[in-house]
């Protein structure tokens, strides 16, 4: 097949992205596929040709290196020589138009849906969910309250708008998160009034609205779904802090289990959730959802990632290969679903 791998764009994401993108591309090739890694921003100033679809068309070398802090946007969009006025690089739409399939490796960016509402009125075909779930699962507050209509359990919490009157009062500890975020971006947790306020100003530097959550001590877990069927259930214990932007992306910060050694009543019960929030999110192909696990192994759902990590540390290649599926089978068997979906 032909196929690109569609990466970068200008998230605080991007090098989780490009190290996913770089990955996908590596298992694709060896797997007999002709590739292309493009960046969805920076796009491809050379001639198009059937050479850009074979194992010498690789534009994404040294991008599988992630570091310890998000990276410059402002650094990235002076690359730009037209300045970025519109989102996708140069000729990325065209080159996408020749693929038989986009692999979509764009965290953050990818995952509002914006862009696979570009791709669904130009006819090109990408993996993962449609432009509805996407937008849905994106927003972290709209997420909430569909979790609520349909019995998902989730920890309680309100969503505030830059400038809104709180609509309560808070306890503490608690949990401050941007409403459209990724990788723990504009996450913080708060055990005063003080480190409450300070976090707000911070997560308001990322997006207009933050969401205010309760905060559940005790284990953390994420549970991939591929055609609404929930993979083993991994735990992820950090060995300090929580599991935020480094402990998720620099290796040996985490330890990670799976199968996660707990009865299996309760991954059951964390399978079933992760599979009914995919249903209730509208999402199609594959997700993963995040839970935490209280110390009464009571279960709460916090969100969906509608295009998980695949760098070398995530979760659902983890997940993947504990039912016996290699990551270049997996990255097959994710486009697989996803041309089932565009068919339906």
């Amino acid at each position: 097949m032909k196929i690109v791998v569609l990466t970068g764009g200008i998230s605080t994401e991007r090098d989780v992205s490009l190290s996913s993108g770089s990955m996908i591309y590596q298992a694709l090739c060896r797997k007999g596929h002709q590739v292309m890694l493009l960046d969805v921003y920076l796009g491809y100033e050379g001639e198009i040709g059937e050479e850009l679809f074979s194992q010498s068309g690789d534009t994404g070398a040294g991008m599988s290196e992630i570091m310890m802090t998000h990276p410059d946007l402002e650094s990235v969009k002076a690359m730009r020589p037209d300045g970025g006025s519109i989102y996708f690089g140069p000729q990325v739409i065209e080159i996408c138009r020749q693929a038989d399939i986009v692999f979509m490796a764009i965290h953050g960016d990818g995952e509002t849906g914006r862009i696979q509402a570009a791709f669904d009125l130009m006819g090109i075909r990408y993996t993962g969910s449609g432009y509805v779930g996407s937008a849905i699962a994106m927003d972290k507050a709209l997420t909430k309250e569909i979790f609520l209509q349909n019995k998902i359990p989730t920890p309680g919490s309100f969503a505030m708008k830059r400038g809104e009157e709180e609509p309560g009062q808070v306890s503490f500890p608690c949990v401050v998160k941007v409403c459209n975020g990724g990788s723990s971006v504009g996450v913080y947790i708060c055990e005063d009034q003080a480190g409450y306020a300070a976090a707000k100003e911070e997560a308001y530097r990322y997006d207009n609205e933050i969401l205010v959550e309760q905060y559940i001590k005790g284990r953390e877990f994420s549970v991939g779904v591929i055609e609404g069927k929930a993979l083993p259930a991994i735990e992820i214990a950090p060995l300090e802090g929580f599991y935020d932007y480094k402990n998720k992306y620099q290796a040996g910060s985490t330890i990670e289990t799976c199968p996660a050694d707990i009865p299996r009543e309760a991954e059951m019960r964390l399978r079933q959730a992760a599979e009914g929030a995919f249903r209730a999110l509208r999402l199609q192909a594959y997700a993963r959802m995040d839970f935490m696990m209280n110390e009464q192994g009571e279960i709460f759902c916090l969100e969906a990632n509608t295009l998980p990590g695949m760098t070398p540390t995530s979760l659902l290649p983890q997940e993947a290969a504990a039912q016996g599926m290699d990551f270049e089978t997996l990255c097959e068997h994710l486009i697989e679903v996803s041309l089932r979906k565009q068919r339906e």
